[in-house]
């Protein structure tokens, strides 16, 4: 089993008009022994951008602090939060640093950008970065999420649709992979606002 698949997780991220979701599953697994159904694998650096840390539950944690340190330094420093973009490319160079010994993590990151556009992408766990401008996805489930994303999307959905979508593909997909599930966690953010729920899905 490779490391990436000890603790299990499904992440994905979709984009919609002048709004995205961002989505996980709530399974913390040791291999396929459950230990905790209520994991958070989806942080907030800012109302506007939102990270998803799939792979090794330790490294994920870690991660997100250092990242949360050096957001606040840009803050600091800078006077503004940061956009998607330019956050991207900090989680990509902190992963880089590590390359020799990485963190086991494969980020998702999906933010609102300048008037309002939203950006998502992921990275493996040194850094490469693949953009995309419909879905991006990462975790045990990924092979599954690509499959049900790829029949659900379609482009500028409202957030109420967005959300119906993004719920649907990641519920289907985690019934299909032993590693996730134990119902799921969604964020959809608009410009406006940042509403959270949290899906019941199969309990085993």
């Amino acid at each position: 089993m490779s490391i990436f698949e000890y603790n299990g997780s499904a992440l994905v991220a979709m984009v919609g008009k002048n709004c995205f979701a961002i989505a996980s599953d709530r399974r913390l697994g040791v291999q396929l022994q459950t230990i905790a159904t209520d994991f958070q694998r989806i942080y907030r650096i800012h109302d506007k951008v939102f990270i998803g840390l799939s792979g090794l539950a330790t490294d994920s944690q870690t991660l997100y602090q250092r990242l949360v340190f050096r957001h606040k330094l840009y803050q600091l420093r800078e006077e503004r939060d940061m956009k998607p973009e330019t956050f991207a490319s900090l989680v990509s160079a902190i992963l880089y640093e590590k390359r020799f010994g990485p963190y086991f993590c494969q980020p998702v990151i999906a933010g609102l950008g300048d008037d309002d556009k939203p950006f998502i992408c992921t990275m493996d766990s040194i850094g490469a970065k693949e953009l995309a401008k419909d879905f991006v996805v990462a975790g045990t489930a990924s092979e599954s999420l690509y499959g049900a994303c790829e029949a659900m999307f379609k482009p500028d959905m409202e957030p109420e649709e967005l959300f119906e979508t993004i719920s649907q593909a990641l519920i289907s997909s985690v019934d299909r992979d032993c590693l996730s599930g134990w119902g799921g966690h969604v964020y959809v953010v608009t410009p406006t606002e940042v509403t959270e729920k949290i899906l019941k899905g199969r309990m085993d």
